[in-house]
């Protein structure tokens, strides 16, 4: 079993080839090709190599699928005996995002 672990846009991931993940907002139109440098460790069949804090020459190819936007979260606010309540919500806006290949590092 091959798979890196990565960090994009904050957040770290698992990630395998042919994975789909959904990640905050990337500055990218769908369809767009890019590599992901901060790769964290990478587990190959019979080797294990761990950054310090990346790994040397490991890169993850992706493509950028779609930009979309997540499930609406509702927050409320509520304070007894005062007839106080508010209701707001938030979207995150998200992008999905296809691991298309590993290069383990040397």
């Amino acid at each position: 079993m091959k798979y890196a672990v990565i960090k994009l846009a904050g957040k770290q991931y698992t990630v395998k080839a042919g994975d789909i993940i959904e990640t905050e907002r990337l500055d990218l139109k769908p369809k767009d090709k890019f590599t992901i440098e901060d790769v964290l460790l990478t587990v190959s069949d019979t080797d294990t190599k761990i950054g310090t804090p990346k790994v040397k020459g490991a890169k993850v190819k992706a493509t950028v699928l779609d930009n979309i936007r997540g499930e609406k979260i509702r927050v409320s606010k509520f304070k007894a005996k005062v007839r106080y309540r508010r209701v707001t919500g938030h979207r995150q806006s998200l992008s999905k995002v296809q691991i298309d290949d590993i290069a383990f590092g040397s």
